[in-house]
């Protein structure tokens, strides 16, 4: 694969990950969850619905953030190169999570 199909997909993964909210702001979710609406079992599974919101917008986040330096890494010419180990990565992993910044062995290592 080529720079450019790497630069397309997280481009694509980008703009998913800023346009696709799916629903209400958490904000909004937030607020009118605190109502007292229905019975306790009700509104338990709503604060756990919250929650989990919260939990994958900061997922988003993060992920937002490693795509923005594997657009930098592009531009600089050391896309593809691990970080920990300055092996390439295998273009594999990096079609899988074309932001990821080390390569299996190294991810294995941290993971460990």
């Amino acid at each position: 694969m080529n720079e450019a199909v790497f630069r397309d997909a997280l481009q694509q993964k980008r703009a998913e990950l800023l346009g696709g909210s799916g629903g209400r702001p958490l904000q909004y979710q937030m607020e009118h969850n605190s109502g007292r609406q229905g019975d306790l079992a009700d509104q338990a599974d709503g604060t756990n619905e919250v929650h989990i919101q919260l939990r994958l917008k900061q997922t988003d986040a993060k992920i937002l953030v490693a795509i923005d330096e594997a657009l930098v890494r592009l531009d600089k010419g050391t896309y593809g190169i691990c970080r920990d180990c300055g092996e390439p990565i295998a273009p594999a992993r990096l079609a899988a999570i074309p932001w990821t910044r080390v390569c299996i062995t190294c991810k294995e290592k941290q993971n460990a």
